[in-house]
């Protein structure tokens, strides 16, 4: 992720080019700032071309089910059923992530001294260009580094009990945008989730300000066949982001 420093600098180049500008007689209009809690489908339908792919296969090799699942997790799963499936649809935002999402993620092990990758949670994240910005908090990412973020890789975005901002799909998809833009890279992961519902995104770039989404099926964490499911596709998530580790540093040395 961009870090303060650096984000402060384009920030201040950008003023300096308006200045500039001002002196050159030219009208300046203010660059368009969106936070990422509020950003809608309409923002990103200004900003870019972007479209959902309706083909289900290119989760296929993602939601390989050949990921083993110990009788020790499948207990806690079920346990972990046990204990929030009847109240998950009337938890508020703070009670499931702390009651549900916290601990099957803490399940999955995203941590790894060894990769030095981890989960953060609430981190701020600054996407800026000539023509618009991005910023804000995101719930949770899986990204390089132990002490602060570094390099984002996988996004999960939770539901927002606010009517007018009440849809996370576009708001994981502007997270997306911004870490594939930061990273250079070609597509990203990532996850929203409302209530005891789950659905997988995968996000293309295309060509410059052109992406593409491919967006899974509905999968109900209430249900232990599905937050089985759920729990291989977040694991497989890790092992991929491992193995992109291994190779990064494999061709750095």
């Amino acid at each position: 992720m961009r870090s303060e420093l650096e984000t402060q600098l384009l920030q201040e180049i950008e003023e300096l080019k308006r200045k500039v500008s001002l002196l050159e007689g030219k009208k300046v209009s203010p660059i368009p700032t969106y936070q990422y809690s509020k950003i809608r489908d309409r923002d990103l339908t200004s900003l870019f071309e972007i479209e959902r792919n309706i083909d289900q296969h290119r989760f296929d090799e993602w939601f390989d089910t050949s990921i083993d699942i110990d009788r020790e997790t499948e207990a806690f799963l079920a346990e972990l059923l046990d204990e929030n499936a009847v109240l998950m649809d009337s938890y508020g935002e703070e009670d499931l992530k702390i009651n549900f999402i916290g601990p099957l993620l803490k399940r999955v092990r995203f941590a790894s001294f060894e990769w030095r990758i981890r989960d953060f949670y609430e981190v701020s994240m600054t996407y800026a260009t000539s023509r618009f910005v991005f910023n804000g908090t995101v719930d949770f990412v899986v990204a390089e580094g132990l002490v602060e973020s570094k390099r984002p890789y996988f996004f999960i975005q939770e539901f927002k009990l606010s009517e007018e901002y009440g849809n996370p799909r576009p708001q994981l998809l502007a997270e997306l945008i911004s870490a594939l833009e930061l990273n250079a890279w070609a597509t990203i992961k990532g996850a929203y989730i409302i209530g005891g519902s789950w659905h997988f995104v995968i996000l293309e770039k295309l060509a410059n300000d052109t992406y593409q989404y491919f967006l899974s099926q509905n999968f109900d964490a209430t249900k232990l066949d599905d937050l089985k499911r759920i729990y291989q596709h977040l694991v497989y998530v890790k092992q991929e982001i491992i193995s992109m580790t291994a190779s990064d540093k494999q061709r750095k040395a």
